[in-house]
């Protein structure tokens, strides 16, 4: 079995509902994403072997199909797309690692595209001819009393674990710090005249505390707004890493667990624990930790479940300053990580949660 490596993770800037990315398709989201990082890896289109893409709200078709096309691709790369929810673009990744491992691809381009603002209206049909009824969400579970909304879930979730407003508002409020001070421009491909995260703000203290309620202590200063990207990794087997010279960052494994449906923000504790067993690493090992933040309660429970040091955890700031673009979240979490990894060395996880209690988490080393 092939060695895997990531050797070049790009990504659009994130932009909310509505915003700077709203008009865009999602074939003209990723096409340009993946391009560049093809043209980053120093590999042409007509090397690709297969394209790999998380997508959550994209009601059906095969986007990945689309964006292979767009972008130049060999028509005999089918594309596949995956949904997953909110783990569908780091499962790609995963997806695609397991094609170069078994020897069935030597060069996989894997993430995520989500357009929130072009999501199709969802109509559930009545079959005995009756007005068709709108509906907002699948259900994630088959027993309605254990499938919470998810701003439910998140305040259950922040009850259980004893994290109170204040605590996830600190958490919000440092995100954003983090993102407004560091310097991400090399892992981003403008589009729309977009160059940078257009949430990322001056979030303070007070300005958290004025937020109006969800539910419980869930407020939209602390819960992830509704957000457009796509993001792109290129995976090889270690013969195409070392015929291209450089070694990208080194492939550890990664898993999808199921947990409690109700406490989906919980789910990713044990993926990454058993991750992390399977390498013989402990959490103090790891120098970089990109924990999906849809809710800052969320992070919070999977940090302390996970025992990882918080001061390691998002170092560009997360979700809460960017944005949750579903299906690409995780690969955009893979993303950033690879790019800080490239910077500081040793090994580092991306773990994100998803409804119906799931949680995924990949691991990636530097050496």
């Amino acid at each position: 079995m092939s060695g895997v490596r990531i050797v070049a993770a790009l990504r659009t800037p994130v932009a909310p509902r509505g915003g700077a990315l709203s008009r865009m398709l999602l074939h003209e989201l990723a096409a340009p994403v993946l391009n560049a990082a093809l043209a980053a890896a120093g590999l042409a289109p007509e090397q690709v072997d297969e394209l790999v893409l998380g997508n959550a709200l994209g009601a059906g078709g095969n986007p990945a199909r689309l964006v292979a096309l767009a972008a130049g691709l060999p028509e005999r790369v089918a594309g596949l797309t995956i949904d997953r929810q909110c783990c569908a673009g780091l499962d790609a990744l995963v997806l695609g690692a397991a094609l170069i491992a078994s020897g069935q691809a030597e060069v996989v381009a894997a993430g995520g595209v989500e357009s929130y603002s072009r999501r199709p209206l969802r109509l559930r049909t009545d079959p005995d001819g009756g007005t068709p009824q709108a509906y907002d969400r699948p259900p994630f579970t088959p027993f309605p009393e254990r499938d919470p909304d998810m701003d439910t879930a998140a305040d259950t979730l922040a009850q259980r674990a004893g994290f109170d407003r204040a605590a996830q508002d600190d958490w919000a409020v440092d995100s954003h710090r983090k993102a407004r001070a560091a310097d991400l421009r090399e892992e981003i491909v403008p589009l729309a005249g977009l160059a940078r995260d257009a949430f990322t703000r001056d979030l303070s203290p007070r300005l958290a505390a004025r937020a109006r309620v969800l539910t419980g202590s869930i407020t939209p200063a602390n819960a992830a707004v509704a957000a457009d990207g796509a993001a792109i990794c290129i995976m090889v087997s270690d013969r195409v890493a070392a015929r291209l010279g450089q070694g990208g960052l080194r492939w550890g494994g990664g898993l999808t667990l199921g947990a409690r449906p109700d406490l989906p923000g919980l789910a990713p504790v044990a993926a990454i624990k058993a991750l992390l067993n399977r390498n013989r690493l402990h959490p103090q090992d790891l120098r970089v930790a990109e924990i999906m933040e849809a809710y800052a309660v969320q992070a919070l429970a999977c940090i302390a479940g996970a025992q990882i040091d918080p001061q390691i955890v998002n170092p560009g700031g997360g979700g809460l300053a960017r944005g949750h673009p579903v299906g690409a979240s995780g690969a955009i979490n893979a993303v950033r990580l690879f790019h800080e990894l490239r910077g500081r060395g040793g090994s580092g996880i991306a773990a994100i949660a998803a409804a119906g209690g799931l949680g995924s988490a990949v691991l990636m080393s530097a050496d």
